[in-house]
This record gives structure tokens, C-alpha cells and sequence, in this order.
């Protein structure tokens, strides 16, 4: 009986044992053939860009790539690139990175066939919804730019000017009165932010957040912002999390308008401003107030559209002009060559500290820009620590292109190293690494109007180029052109650590912070 059992038992167990072994055997040539697949594809990404040098594992992973980018190192990875493998150089198995501003200009003039990378993905604040950065689509492109030209000139907005003003008076009011009167160090990093801030909101649907008047970072929106920044910007480079970030399993981990603090909490505040101006029975004041919002929506623009543009506004707009404000800012102040000729400047104009009235904006943007010395510092600023200095990246297009003698394949994203640009050799000289406001006088009076073309041409890549020149470039330079008048005539800065005068980092665009300042009033 108990050999008869186990003679069955073996008899059954054989069926059994071989499925095992057939199951095992599927198994490892599964993952055999993955392996195969991945070692081709690999080779295959490897050998259509290997005329085109680069870092030893860029053209094998894009691990390089994520971390420079997570590390805060981008844009001075992608400068050195270029530096030691040339004006075109490979990042990552399909990545391409130029110091070249003719390449630049080339792809983003408004006739050509190069279309934006999925890097722009990593622009979708929201990532369910695109804004007129993230659109990749160029009909649908070209239907937002339509819509929303009109707020951002400043045709269609009331006291465009005015509003600047108004905030920048509050930005003076808030330093001389909490901080230079009292003797007091601020962090101009936090202030600058909360002048763009309260800019932007008040051009956008007619109010400031109030960032100055309560002079604090509100709602933690700031902090909170350059802490996730990182983590944003890694979409960029793995366009696939923005997908992972849009499903029912992860969007828990995207902030939402019902968030207390952080972009959650203005994206909160932007959406209920914008319902406001859809409701069906809007009262007169929502019907007769001419702002960008009020624009938008006469232009066409859907509730999730002005939502959405709303917000790309405040990220994209504070974050990048404040960038600007600052780093022109320690350049000059650290520079008593540089500031004592914008005093003069200033003093020769009339805009002295004792010219009267002192409790308003003096200076126009068209006096401003009669400012010749001043005008070639905000343009040095820009140059010298561009808001945006990475990537960036366009799609060559069907047929692929050659440039420079170096073919370049369909389908390869090639993106901008923005601090190579700004300090390109062939455009600037061999003094490009220095703030020097002067190369932009003298070529004036040398009367080069082909180099000044060059020069100003080259400046406008910190705004894009072409058909995706940013449409608040004209805001920015409103801003720039008026806060550097007034807050230098009124006052001297001194910087509290020169060793250490601020904490900068790099995700995409530039966070600064702990940019300890003390003030005086000019005699």
C-alpha cells in the first residue's frame, strides 16, 4: 500500500515538477530577451550620437542628467561641457547641449521646423493641465500667445505703470521705515521676491498678495516652493513622473487648492479669484476691470485656461525678474567703480536722493531708458546670471540638421547651456566672465551697430527667442528698468558677509536667500 502511494505521488508529481521547469525556463528567457532589448536599444541611442562628444556615461544613461539637475549643478555642468567638448556636446543617449547662440536662434526662429522637448513638461505646475510654457502642441501654442498678447503688452491693462509704481513704493516703504531707520540688516533676496510677487498678482487680476504689507513669506508659498523645486524640475528630465504625478495613486503627493500653505494655497487663491470673473452674473466692477485676467478672458481664454496661466504668471514671472533684481543688485554694490558711475549718472539726471517729491516713483520707463550707463548695467546684470540658464531643449526636427559641420539626427533634443551663451568668447570677448557695463557703452560710441545687433540679439536669448519669446519680457524690464533707479538713488547697501553674501542654488531656475543687506539713506 505504501509503495503504491508513493509510486502515484511520483507519477503526479512529475506533471507538476515539469510545468515548474518549463515556467522557470520562460522565465529567464523573459529577462534574457529584456536584457538583449535593452543592450540593443542602448547601442542603437549610442551610435547615432557618437560623432558628438560628451561625458563618458552621458550617452549610456540619463542618470547624469538627473543628477546635476538634483544637485543644484545644471547650468554650470552644461557651461563646462561645452567648455571642454565644444559648442555642441552630448548630455544623455538622446540629449544635446549648445554654448552657440546662431544654433539657439536658429531653432527658435519663427519659421523653424524644431518643436519643444518634452522638458517643457516639467512646466506643467498642474500636472493635468498645460499652460502657455508646457504647450508643446504649436497650433495650440500659437492660439494661447494670440489670446493673451494683448494683457501682457499692456494695451488692454490700465495703468500698467502706475501699478509698478504702487508696488514699488511699498517695497521702498517697507525698507526705509522697518529696516534703514531703525538700523536693521533685511534679506534682500526675501524683499525682491515680495516686490514681484505683489507686482505680478496686482498686474494679473488687480490686487498684491501682500507679501509687503505683511513682510513675510505668506503661506510659506516661497520656502515651500524652492524646498520641492528639485523634485519639479527632475520632470524635466523624466518626463513619465508627470504622468505617475497625474494618476489617482500619486496626485495626492501634487498640491492642491485645498492645501493651507505652498503653491497648494495660491493655486487655492487663483482659482477663486478666476470662478469670480466666470460667474454668471458678474457685477459691474468684474465686467469694467481692465487687467491681464480681464484680457485673457475677453481674448477667449476657458476658466482652466486662466487658471492655469495665472499661476504659470506668478511661478514663472516673480521667481526669474527677482532673480534678475538681485544678482544685478550684489554686482553693483560690490562694485564702487560700477555704483559711483550710476551716481553720477543719476545726480546728472536729476534723480538725486533730495530731488523732491520723495514720496513717489520720479523715474518713467522712458526715462529710464535715457539712462544710457544704467541701462548697460540691467543689460550686464541679465548677462552675467541669466534667471534661466538650462536647457531648455528643441526637437530636431524630420530630416534632422546640420550645423557647424555636425550633423544632428530627427528626433535629438538639444538644449541651451544659458551661462556658456552669456559668456560666449565670440560674442563678448575675452572678458565675458566679467561684470563690465562698459562693453555696452563703447560700442555705441565705436558706432558698431552690427556688433550692438549681435550683442542685444545674443541678451534676448535670457527671454527665448522667436516664437517662444516670453511674453512678460516687456513686464520684466518695466520692473528692472525702475527699481534700480529708485532704490539707488535713495539709499547706500552695504552687504553684511562679502565672504558669503548670499545662498544660491540652482533647480531650474535660480532660489536665492539670506542676502543680508544693511541700508542708509543718501546724504
Amino acid at each position: 500500500m505504501e509503495t503504491t502511494t508513493a509510486a502515484n505521488s511520483s507519477d503526479n508529481g512529475r506533471p507538476l515538477l515539469l510545468g515548474y521547469t518549463i515556467s522557470g525556463a520562460l522565465a529567464i528567457l523573459a529577462l534574457i530577451s529584456l536584457g538583449l532589448y535593452s543592450i540593443i536599444t542602448t547601442l542603437k541611442q549610442y551610435l547615432r550620437l557618437r560623432h558628438i562628444p560628451g561625458p563618458p556615461l552621458a550617452p549610456f544613461t540619463r542618470l547624469w542628467l538627473a543628477r546635476s539637475e538634483t544637485g543644484g549643478r545644471l547650468y554650470k555642468d552644461v557651461y563646462e561641457v561645452n567648455q571642454k567638448y565644444g559648442p555642441i556636446a552630448r548630455i544623455g543617449p538622446n540629449e544635446l547641449v549648445t554654448d552657440d547662440p546662431y544654433l539657439i536662434r536658429h531653432m527658435t526662429n519663427v519659421r523653424s521646423e524644431y518643436r519643444r522637448s518634452e522638458w517643457y513638461y516639467g512646466m506643467r505646475f498642474d500636472p493635468t493641465k498645460d499652460n502657455v510654457l508646457s504647450t508643446r502642441d504649436e497650433v495650440a501654442h500659437n492660439k494661447l500667445r494670440a489670446k493673451m498678447a494683448a494683457g501682457y503688452s499692456g494695451k488692454e491693462v490700465d495703468n500698467l505703470e502706475p501699478i509698478i509704481d504702487r508696488n514699488l513704493l511699498s517695497l521702498i516703504s517697507l525698507l526705509e521705515e522697518r529696516y534703514i531707520a531703525k538700523k536693521k540688516p533685511f534679506d534682500f533676496a526675501r524683499k525682491a521676491q515680495f516686490f514681484t510677487l505683489d507686482a505680478i498678482s496686482d498686474l494679473s487680476y488687480g490686487r498684491p498678495f501682500g507679501y509687503l504689507a505683511n513682510d513675510e513669506d505668506m503661506f510659506s508659498y516661497i520656502g515651500m516652493t524652492e524646498a520641492q523645486l528639485p523634485t519639479i524640475m527632475l520632470t524635466s528630465v523624466y518626463p513619465i513622473l508627470v504622468d505617475l504625478l497625474s494618476s489617482p495613486l500619486l496626485n495626492r503627493l501634487v498640491p492642491s487648492d485645498k492645501d493651507l500653505l505652498g503653491l497648494g494655497r495660491i493655486t487655492g487663491i487663483v482659482k477663486k479669484i478666476v470662478a469670480e470673473r466666470f460667474e454668471p452674473n458678474p457685477n459691474l466692477d468684474k465686467k469694467t476691470r481692465r487687467d491681464m485676467l480681464a484680457s485673457f478672458i475677453a481674448h477667449g481664454l476657458t476658466q482652466d485656461e486662466a487658471e492655469s496661466e495665472v499661476i504659470m504668471q506668478i511661478m514663472a514671472g516673480s521667481d526669474t525678474t527677482a532673480t534678475a533684481i538681485r544678482a544685478t543688485m550684489l554686482h553693483v554694490i560690490t562694485n564702487p567703480r560700477i555704483l559711483g558711475k550710476i551716481h553720477g549718472e543719476l545726480a546728472q539726471n536729476e534723480y538725486t536722493a533730495t530731488s523732491p517729491p520723495r514720496d513717489r516713483i520720479i523715474s518713467s520707463e522712458e526715462s529710464a531708458r535715457r539712462l544710457p550707463y544704467m541701462q548697460a548695467v540691467i543689460k550686464e546684470g541679465l548677462r552675467i546670471h541669466p534667471p534661466v540658464p538650462a536647457l531648455t531643449s528643441k526637437v530636431v526636427p524630420p530630416g534632422g540638421d546640420t550645423w557647424g559641420g555636425v550633423y544632428l539626427p530627427a528626433g535629438t533634443k538639444v538644449g541651451c547651456a544659458g551661462l556658456g551663451v552669456m559668456r560666449n568668447p565670440r560674442i563678448w570677448g575675452d572678458n565675458a566672465a566679467e561684470f563690465r557695463p562698459e562693453r555696452w557703452i563703447e560700442v555705441v560710441e565705436r558706432g558698431d551697430k552690427d556688433k550692438l545687433r549681435e550683442m542685444e540679439a545674443t541678451l534676448d536669448l535670457a527671454f527665448s527667442s522667436g516664437r517662444w519669446l516670453c511674453l512678460g519680457r516687456n513686464v520684466a524690464f518695466m520692473e528692472l528698468n525702475k527699481i534700480f533707479v529708485e532704490l539707488l538713488r535713495r539709499f547706500d547697501f552695504v552687504v553684511m558677509d562679502p565672504t558669503n553674501p548670499w545662498k544660491s542654488t540652482h533647480a531650474g531656475i535660480f532660489t536665492q536667500s539670506d542676502f543680508w543687506l544693511k541700508g542708509y539713506k543718501r546724504a
